[in-house]
């Protein structure tokens, strides 16, 4: 099980990642990882669903990816209208393992990186097949 700690500790790996004091992670002033309380408004459309714990909330790279992730994962992975339209997504923390955890937002980190950084970054570190 994942937690906040994990989050900071994955994301604070990356390069040019700063932290704000409400669970934030930004690279270059756009963020790509952050704590996303439910309103009253997600709570009603998620019903049942909606969890305890405030939720992960991190880009992705398209609607696609999204939507994927979604069917693949409903215990983990889900949205609300507010993010209809939005290539983002909303996760129960508590149901990912932290190795999952570290690639979405290594994932994330890398969709909303510019495109020099994220070069390089890959250089750096080039996928394994």
């Amino acid at each position: 099980m994942a937690t906040w700690a994990d989050v900071r500790r994955c994301a604070g790996t990356l390069p040019e990642t700063t932290e704000q004091p409400e669970r934030r992670w930004s690279v270059r002033g756009r963020a790509f990882v952050f704590e996303r309380p439910l309103r009253p408004a997600d709570r009603a459309a998620l019903g049942d669903r909606a969890p305890a714990d405030a939720p992960l909330g991190l880009w992705i790279e398209d609607l696609g990816v999204k939507e994927a992730l979604l069917a693949s994962e409903p215990d983990v992975w889900f949205t609300t209208p507010h993010f209809d339209g939005y290539p983002l997504v909303l996760g129960r923390l508590d149901a990912l393992e932290p190795d999952e955890l570290a690639e979405v937002v290594t994932d994330a980190w890398l969709v909303r990186a510019p495109v020099t950084l994220r070069r390089r970054w890959l250089a750096e570190h080039p996928p394994t097949p």
